[in-house]
């Protein structure tokens, strides 16, 4: 199946909860846990999430690339600068969804478009 999510004035929690649900086929009544859903998830209008609060000054992205001191902290605000709101949006997704083998070929499912 595939689903069309517009992302227009949702949150970014709520935006990725509901994406990862539907990446791991928890709405499905054939839902397996050791099985990837058939279908992609599209989510449009990536750009018009919103974001509440100070969380674009406070709140902080990290990415750790596995070497000794690499570890790097940036602000949202930045990161929507240099890579988007999909990135954004990529990170909380994975976030939600099982840290298993199947993780990376859930996440081929979702197109994300600005």
């Amino acid at each position: 199946m595939n689903h069309t999510i517009d992302a227009t004035n949702k949150s970014l929690g709520r935006l990725a909860a509901e994406v990862a649900a539907l990446l791991n086929n928890k709405n499905s009544v054939a839902f397996v846990k050791n099985k990837v859903a058939e279908g992609t998830v599209t989510v449009t209008n990536a750009s018009k999430i919103k974001v509440t609060g100070n969380k674009m000054k406070e709140s902080v992205h990290k990415s750790y690339s596995g070497y000794p001191g690499g570890l790097k902290e940036m602000p949202l605000h930045y990161v929507v600068e240099k890579k988007g709101y999909t990135e954004l949006l990529t990170h909380a997704v994975r976030g939600m969804l099982p840290k298993n083998r199947l993780q990376e070929v859930r996440m081929k499912n979702l197109k994300i478009e600005e």
